[in-house]
């Protein structure tokens, strides 16, 4: 099994390696924020497993015929979102303060949608964590501050890293922590497993 992460992300890099560190990373050439506003009035919970079915289907589409024999494609897309609302990367230190403060005393979802193209049939699924952010006292505002003033927040879908400084502001996770980071390690690892499987059933 030829095994492709269609991701840019090195922290997606950084947790395929928990599972294999046999893989080859080719980055999908699409616009994510652009698709999204293009799927109209879907359930916020579904637009990160069509992004990642994007993202996966792009990458495929690159694949010489005799590549797409043994290669198997996984993507992935992380949304965070509060209420209904899915919250993108902020664009400045306004928007960071904002949406953290946003965050602070709630709990809110963390959703990754995977998807996986073998023998040119795709499979999704998409994995749910839920972060409970620490009340909006003076520490939390002060932490807040502090945070967005480095350049961790402003690539991170919600504002925030978990993995580095993010850390801070976050009182509790019910889920996979690393669904939070931006892979669910534990779920994809038994997908591929199973994939595995099937191969040495074929064989």
């Amino acid at each position: 099994m030829h095994l492709i992460l269609a991701s840019a992300s090195p922290r997606r890099r950084e947790l395929m390696r928990l599972i294999t560190e046999e893989f080859e990373v080719i980055t999908a050439d699409i616009d994510e924020r652009e698709l999204e506003s293009s799927l109209g009035d879907i359930p916020a919970k579904d637009v990160s497993e069509r992004i990642a079915r994007a993202k996966a289907e792009a990458v495929w589409s690159t694949l010489s015929p005799s590549d797409t024999e043994d290669a198997v494609v996984v993507a992935a897309d992380t949304s965070v979102i509060s209420g209904d609302r899915i919250m993108g990367k902020p664009k400045d230190r306004a928007e960071a303060g904002q949406m953290l403060t946003e965050l602070s005393g709630k709990i809110h979802s963390v959703v990754t949608g995977v998807w996986i193209i073998k023998d040119n049939k795709g499979k999704g699924f998409s994995e749910e964590t839920f972060v409970e952010f620490c009340p909006l006292d003076r520490f939390q505002q002060e932490t807040i501050e502090s945070y967005i003033s480095t350049s961790d927040p402003y690539d991170k879908a919600g504002g925030y890293g978990i993995q580095n400084g993010g850390a801070l502001l976050v009182k509790r996770v019910n889920g996979d922590y690393f669904n939070v980071v931006g892979l669910p390690v534990m779920a994809l690892s038994r997908e591929l497993a199973a994939l595995e499987d099937d191969n040495r059933c074929e064989a």
